[in-house]
């Protein structure tokens, strides 16, 4: 049993085990893990009554198990709180065919930034015209394939993707477009998921008149119809503040464009970024509070500007899939060095990034056998050739752990296989779905003949 805990820690802790054994004690640390999680025997865990020891057995390591029936879930959770919403599930958080279709069945769009990731989609049978496209630099590729293959709407970020689209776009059909607006908002987990402040690369400014001059321009297209504004004000946001703020701008800005030009634009995107929590006792958003907080700001922010709600878009993707997968990995060394232990695994930053860019903690447990070993300290670390590679920093894990260990880390759902890299050629791991105690490989574990295959040159 494993629960990660404060660094640094207090001496009186780091220099008494009982006092460690007893926090331990106090918590099953499994508040983050999927909602079908159960205790097993022999320290055993089970996610949708699958066992995580025999999935490891089974398919070998490292492995990320994703539960189906929590992805379901966790979008009936924003069905039910924005009954009056377009819910579009934020593909760059991890897309595959299987995610797509539970998505789409429960009544979701999707959110997508590519054409590789359009294109899987609607290959999958998903239907373009619940499809939203955006990114700070479409290629030309990626908007040829969104007007031809018929998404919903394309985001604009800059204003050269205005010229791009109206050459592009089909005279019969205008394309509908949003423009994606920079609030002025500093709201999010870590700098680098900061969105929505100028001086950064995403969207256009309020501040400096940009987001305007781009409506402005759209206007001028007739083969461009302008349904609506979006903004995306950055990413692990756990409170709602920062989302009735950014409602209360986004409402000024209609109204400044109805006063202007004379149009009410009908949809308001507001993004996604909600938090989850990684470790017990971290904050997560609370859903039905931000429906109910942003519901009202939207009402009450345009009976004053004298404006009709406009149909709101959100775009949650993190707090879909992020806490129904759990990535396991097997123990490949115990190192220790000075005052500090480090325990290797066979994964690491190719499979996860996150840890080495944003410096995020997750809390790796101990499964498929008992300990009585006193907790020690130690640093989780992957195997590949960077010291940045390390998964979770002065965690406490039991002191007796050994090469041949199997460590299982939850909230595994989000930005770990959607940027995983061929780093030291490892091979990204495979996906298993498990539902009602059945298990099924989603995307296979990538072979080195699958990497050679690209290397056609000597």
């Amino acid at each position: 049993m494993t629960v990660s805990l404060p660094s640094p820690l207090p001496a009186s802790l780091s220099s008494d085990p009982q006092a460690l054994s007893r926090i331990l004690g106090n918590t099953d640390g499994l508040s983050v893990w999927p909602r079908s999680t159960r205790p097993e025997a022999d320290e055993d865990i089970s996610v949708s009554g699958v066992s995580l020891t025999e999935a490891a057995d089974r398919f070998g390591t490292p492995l990320y198990v994703l539960d189906e029936q929590e992805v379901r879930d966790r979008c009936r959770t924003y069905r039910t709180a924005f009954p009056e919403a377009d819910i579009v599930y934020a593909a760059k958080a991890f897309l595959c065919r299987a995610l797509a279709h539970w998505v789409q069945e429960e009544g979701l769009g999707l959110d997508v930034c590519s054409a590789g990731e359009l294109a899987l989609a609607v290959t999958t049978g998903f239907p373009p015209e619940n499809i939203v496209m955006h990114g700070n630099a479409k290629s030309p590729e990626d908007l040829r394939t969104a007007i031809r293959l018929g998404v919903g709407r394309i985001v604009v970020d800059s204003p050269s993707e205005i010229a791009r689209l109206a050459a592009i776009a089909p005279a019969d059909t205008p394309q509908k477009v949003m423009v994606r607006v920079v609030p002025g908002i500093a709201a999010g987990g870590h700098a680098k998921i900061r969105t929505g402040t100028d001086n950064q690369k995403f969207g256009l400014s309020i501040t400096d008149g940009s987001a305007e001059h781009a409506v402005t321009r759209i206007l001028d297209q007739p083969h461009l119809e302008l349904v609506g504004l979006h903004c995306h004000i950055g990413s692990q946001i756990a409170t709602v503040k920062p989302y009735v703020v950014a409602v209360r701008r986004m409402i000024g800005l209609m109204a400044r464009i109805k006063n202007q030009h004379g149009i009410t634009l009908p949809q308001l995107n507001i993004g996604g970024g909600h938090a989850i929590a990684y470790r017990p006792g971290e904050e997560t958003m609370n859903v039905p509070e931000l429906a109910g907080r942003v519901r009202a700001e939207l009402e009450e922010g345009c009976a004053r500007a004298g404006l009709p709600v406009p149909r709101l878009t959100l775009e949650p993707g993190r707090a879909i899939v992020g806490p129904a997968a759990v990535a396991i990995y097997h123990v490949l060394a115990v190192k220790r060095t000075g005052d500090r232990t480090f325990v290797a695994i066979d994964g690491g930053m190719s499979d996860n990034p996150r840890p080495a860019l944003y410096g995020v903690q997750y809390a790796p447990r101990l499964i498929g056998r008992p300990s009585s070993a006193p907790p020690r300290l130690v640093t989780v670390v992957g195997r590949h050739c960077e010291a940045g590679d390390i998964l979770a920093d002065d965690v406490a894990l039991p002191g007796d752990i050994r090469p041949g260990d199997l460590l299982a880390v939850p909230a595994a759902g989000a930005y770990h296989l959607s940027m995983a890299s061929g780093y030291n050629m490892i091979g990204r791991p495979p996906v298993i779905a498990v539902s009602d105690g059945t298990a099924r490989v989603l995307i296979r574990r990538e072979s080195l003949d699958d990497m050679n295959l690209r290397d056609i040159g000597l």
